[in-house]
């Protein structure tokens, strides 16, 4: 097996990310339109963007996705990441693919000047959970939202 390794997306992985990304939704029971995906993966690659998107390669395979996105805080003066999607294949889990994904964002988050990379998943989803605690904080707060579209 071929050591793990994360790098910056380009657009010639659009065809290995989109199973990822099909996976990701799957995962959490969702879908979204075809023009949804489109128009993420447009903004991932779009170097005006704030959204960004790394991946986990093991040798030429990339078996694992996150993206990420920097956003203004009235809390601190640096920039805050949000880490809004992190998916790793069935293959990878338990490997150091997903522990790897957050290191590297949280790498550049430092590097831009972030003053804090922070991400949700959902109380059920136990196994990145006990990854996540050994990652981070967990502050206490809890989401509200209001669909609006």
């Amino acid at each position: 097996m071929a050591a793990l390794a994360v790098r910056p997306l380009g657009p010639a992985d659009r065809a290995a990310w989109e199973p990822l990304w099909a996976g990701y939704l799957a995962f959490y029971k969702t879908s979204v339109p075809p023009e949804v995906t489109e128009t993420t993966w447009s903004r991932l690659m779009d170097p005006a963007e704030p959204m960004h998107a790394f991946g986990c390669v093991e040798g030429e395979a990339l078996v694992g996705i996150v993206h990420f996105i920097f956003h203004r805080s009235t809390w601190t003066i640096g920039d805050y990441c949000y880490l809004q999607d992190l998916f790793t294949a069935e293959a990878a889990r338990g490997r150091g693919a997903g522990r790897k994904l957050i290191e590297a964002v949280c790498e550049r988050a430092r590097a831009e000047g972030a003053s804090r990379v922070y991400w949700l998943t959902h109380e059920t989803n136990a196994a990145a959970r006990a990854l996540y605690d050994t990652l981070a904080d967990r502050p206490g707060f809890i989401q509200y939202r209001r669909i609006l579209a």
